[in-house]
Parts: structure tokens; sequence; C-alpha cells
């Protein structure tokens, strides 16, 4: 996995992939939740300055997701308040979708939610750490766990109502929204019968789930049809997952079998209209 480390190597497989440039943020055994504040936030501004060396290195090919400690949410509105207005080596944040001991509707986060959405924020989930030991053996803590966590955090911000309060940050969901597909439907249905701890005045999960963007990378075409219908097809973005192994090695070739017009829309409409958005 050295490649992780080569900004050089990102750029010449883009070459290959003609993929003209990219947003980059650090991966999950990076995101250490487990620090103490402080600590977390001086590792926050490590990890983001080298983010930022490597994106300004580039040739503007390459714009930096800052890392976003919402285990400690005063931290975090630290990493918001050292962004510079117009700071061209970022395009946004990047954050796991786990919070220990928490959820991401709980009230602790309203402040961090309230500062992305001023910014008009682009904010990437990413799974962090799987807390269901149960999935120790077979990969599952990332087969499945990865999948099931982004459905946590898009179940708290749908059913806490924090995308309908802050409808200015743009959220994007990692791996086509995880296992959200797979349920939207059953969540649909406690909301139509007021399932106990559900709130009624609240926008329909089915609604609340097209304020959300996510990426393409879902291994299987059904799937992605799928996420599509979910999410709205105008609301997918390329993605690639470089350089794990459980990303597209060819990143365009998932999306063969959509029509035209959607591959298109994933491959450069979809982040324009993103860009028109955020600031």
């Amino acid at each position: 996995m050295a490649s992780l480390f080569d900004p050089g190597a990102l750029l010449r497989w883009m070459d290959a992939q003609r993929i003209a440039r990219a947003w980059i943020s650090v991966p999950p055994p990076a995101y250490r939740p487990h620090l103490a504040e402080a600590d977390a936030l001086h590792w926050a501004h490590d990890l983001n300055d080298g983010l930022r060396e490597m994106a300004l290195e580039s040739g503007a090919r390459l714009q930096a997701l800052l890392h976003l400690p919402l285990e400690h949410p005063h931290a975090a509105l630290a990493v918001l308040a050292s962004r510079g207005r117009g700071d061209a080596a970022v395009a946004g944040y990047a954050a796991s979708t786990t919070v220990p001991e928490g959820t991401l509707a709980d009230a602790t986060l309203d402040p961090v939610w309230a500062a992305l959405d001023a910014q008009r924020a682009f904010l990437f989930l990413h799974p962090g750490e799987c807390t269901d030991p149960r999935l120790g053996r077979f990969y599952l803590q990332n087969l499945l766990g990865n999948p099931h966590e982004t459905a946590v955090a898009a179940g708290a911000l749908v059913f806490g109502g924090v995308l309908e309060r802050y409808a200015a940050m743009q959220v994007c969901l990692a791996h086509g929204g995880g296992t959200v597909p797979a349920v939207a439907g059953r969540w649909q249905r406690g909301f139509d019968t007021a399932r106990p701890g559900v709130n009624p005045s609240l926008e329909a999960p089915r609604a609340a789930l097209q304020r959300l963007w996510v990426d393409c990378i879902t291994h299987d075409a059904a799937a992605l049809q799928c996420a599509c219908a979910t999410f709205g097809e105008h609301r997918m973005l390329f993605g690639s997952d470089w350089p794990f192994p459980m990303g597209l090695p060819e990143p365009k070739e998932p999306c063969a079998a959509l029509p035209d017009p959607t591959r298109h829309r994933i491959f450069s409409e979809n982040v324009r209209a993103l860009l028109d958005l955020v600031t």
C-alpha cells in the first residue's frame, strides 16, 4: 500500500483513467477516534497540513477534504475555524460515520452542523471503526460493518432532522450509501406508521434521503441502480476508493450498465452541480 503515501502514483493512475481532478482524504486507520480531545486536535491539524501540502503540489489536480474529528465537537469546530476563505487547496471535509458513545443526531454536534451549514460546506462521511464484535471474522468488519455503519449514520441524520435543519451543508455517504437503499422503504414505513421514537413532524425519510449525496462504489450494477433510485441519480458522485483493494481499479466500468445520460451525470454533471452549492 506504498502508493497511499505517493501523490505521484495517484496522479499517474488518474491520467491512465482519464480523471482530471480528485478530492483526497485520510484513510480510516488514521481517524484515531479514541484520542483525547487535545491530542485529536493536534492529530487533525497534522493530517490536514499533509493533505494541504499534497494538494498544493499537485498543480490544482487534487483538493483536500480536511479531517474533522466529530467525536470531539470543540476540536471539530477548531478545524472548521482554521479553514481560510478562498483556500484553493481545500474542497471540504471528511469524517467518520461513527462517533464513539454517541450518534450523529446528538445535540452536542449541533454547533458543528451549524458551522458546516454557515460555510455551505461539503462533508464526506466514510465508515470508521465497526462497533460490532460479532464481525471480527471473515473480514466482515469491512464487508458488512462498513455499509452498516454508514446506514446508522444516515439514520441518525434523517430521523434526527439534521439534514432538514442544516440544508446548506452538503453531506455525501461512501459506498453508494451502504445498506441505506435496502432499508429506505422500511424507514418510510416506520415514519408513515408513527413507530415509537419517530418524530412525525420531521421531513419524511424518502425526501430527506434525497438531500444526501453518495458515491458510486457499490460493486454491483443492481445495487448501483438501487442507490440511484433511493437518492436520485442527480445525487450520485464519481468515486474510486483508490488505492484500496475494496476500491475500483477501473472506476468507470461499474457504471457501464447505466444509461448514457446517467453515466454522464455521474462522471461530470453532478459534481458541477455540487460545486455550485458549496463554497
